[in-house]
């Protein structure tokens, strides 16, 4: 489904979206990601208003930096009832950015099919993003521009093989050294990546 033509991308403006980081954004799909439900956070950081959003597909705030590769692993294991947190720079109405990480849980009816996904979103610190996923996607945005989504996936999988990490081990582990950094004094507990994030996300 493509965006409502009266939704036409902002211009873009290389500004963070001032917001209060530790909230949490949150939204309801159906399962082909077209929104149901958005909080008051969701609608305060998008600057788009709900009655804008219903009905609209949750790419309306796709940011033009993100690489396409990660939405089609994203949905890939969302399909298959996986969750997969990922880093994620979003669109304001504004024309702004704000980059997120996300968690999912979905609902299936009672044949098993996925009817609902509840996505809950939270801030990234500034140096994971610095240090770490802005390198890695500039060049995953590369290589789909110059040859394609087929070859920006095998990087990344190509990246991930390197680290022997999955996409959401690589994710867990840029989170849990930062928390590390930050309380350099007190020892934390190394975690597997649906504990870290359960923590993360009061779940």
């Amino acid at each position: 489904m493509e965006t409502n033509e009266l939704f036409k991308q902002p211009v873009i403006i290389d500004k963070e979206v001032a917001w209060d980081k530790s909230q949490v954004i949150m939204s309801k799909t159906d399962h082909r990601g077209i929104i149901e439900y958005a909080n008051d956070v969701f609608v305060d950081v998008c600057g788009y208003e709900d009655y804008e959003l219903m009905g609209q597909p949750h790419s309306i705030i796709r940011h033009p930096d993100m690489p396409k590769v990660l939405f089609k692993v994203l949905w890939e294991n969302l399909k298959q009832g996986v969750n997969f947190h990922a880093v994620v720079k979003n669109l304001a109405k504004s024309g702004r950015y704000y980059w997120v990480v996300t968690d999912f849980e979905s609902t299936k009816n009672e044949n098993g099919e996925i009817t609902n996904y509840f996505g809950r979103r939270r801030a990234v610190p500034q140096e994971i993003i610095s240090n770490h996923i802005e390198p890695l996607y500039k060049k995953l945005l590369q290589i789909e521009n110059a040859s394609g989504v087929e070859y920006s996936e095998k990087y990344l999988v190509g990246f991930l093989e390197e680290k022997n990490r999955s996409y959401v081990e690589y994710i867990n582990d840029l989170f849990t050294e930062y928390e590390k950094a930050q309380k350099s004094e007190t020892p934390v507990e190394v975690e597997d990546e649906r504990g870290f994030f359960r923590r993360f996300f009061g779940n």
